[in-house]
C-alpha cells in the first residue's frame, strides 16, 4: 500500500476561503432556519456521533459549532457538555432549547472562535465537531486547539462533508465552491485540510447516510 501523502494546507485549501466574518455573517442569516433548512439531512450523521459519545464512560465532552443546539438534548445525562460557537444568533437558540427542555447536563453554552478556545489544556474527555471544519478559516489549527482542550487518552469525532473522489459529484461540488461565502461552508473541503497524514492513517472513517454525503471519523488523542 502506498504511504499516506500529507499534502500542505495550502494545497488542500478550498478555491474560496472563508474568514470569520464570513461565517458569522453567514450564520446570521441562516440561524432562524438551521434546524428546519439543515436538520434533517444531517440529521443521521449527527445521530451517529451522539451515539458513539453516549456509549463513552461519563465525562466532560466539548461539542465545537454547537449551533442550535440540535444535538443537546440527545447526550446522555452521565454526559456533562460544554458547547462553543461562533455565532450569537446561533447560541441565542441553543439556550432557549436548554431553558425549555431543562437540559440540565449542559454546564455552558459560550461564544468563543474554534480556533483560539479560552479552555484549559485536557479539561475534556471528549470533543465533537460537527459540520464545522468546512467552516473555520483554518481547520488544522481549530484542531490542534481540540487535541490541546481533550486529554490525552480521549476521544475526538468530526462529522463533516469531505470533497467526493473524481466523478460527477465532485464536479458539482467543485461547481459550487465560487459560493462559499454565501452558504457559509465549503462544498470543495478536502479531509487532508484539517487532517495530517498521521491523523488520517490513524483515524476510523463511518460513510453517513444520505448517500455518504457525510462522514464520521473517529480518533484517540494520542
Amino acid at each position: 500500500m502506498p504511504a499516506t501523502v500529507d499534502r500542505s494546507p495550502e494545497q488542500t485549501r478550498p478555491a474560496r476561503p472563508l474568514d470569520a466574518e464570513a461565517v458569522r455573517a453567514a450564520y446570521a442569516r441562516w440561524a432562524r432556519i438551521y434546524d428546519r433548512a439543515f436538520g434533517v439531512v444531517s440529521g443521521p450523521a449527527r445521530r451517529r456521533a451522539i451515539a458513539a459519545l453516549n456509549a463513552l464512560p461519563d465525562g466532560r465532552v466539548l461539542e465545537v459549532g454547537v449551533g442550535t443546539g440540535l444535538a443537546l438534548p440527545h447526550y446522555r445525562r452521565g454526559l456533562r457538555v460544554v458547547g462553543i460557537d461562533l455565532s450569537p444568533e446561533m447560541l441565542a437558540l441553543a439556550r432557549r432549547k436548554v431553558e425549555r427542555d431543562r437540559l440540565d447536563h449542559v454546564e455552558a453554552l459560550l461564544e468563543m472562535d474554534a480556533e483560539a478556545m479560552e479552555l484549559p489544556d485536557a479539561s475534556f474527555d471528549a470533543a465533537v465537531a460537527m459540520f464545522v471544519a468546512s467552516v473555520v478559516p483554518n481547520p488544522r489549527r481549530m484542531m490542534a486547539e481540540i487535541r490541546r482542550v481533550v486529554r490525552p487518552g480521549g476521544t475526538i469525532l468530526l462529522v463533516n462533508h469531505f470533497l467526493a473522489p473524481p466523478g460527477i459529484r465532485r464536479g458539482i461540488e467543485r461547481a459550487m465552491a465560487p459560493f462559499s461565502r454565501a452558504l457559509g461552508w465549503h462544498p470543495d473541503f478536502a479531509m487532508e485540510a484539517v487532517l495530517s497524514a498521521p491523523e488520517r492513517a490513524r483515524a476510523t472513517l463511518s460513510p453517513c447516510p444520505p448517500l455518504g454525503l457525510f462522514t464520521l471519523v473517529r480518533l484517540a488523542n494520542d
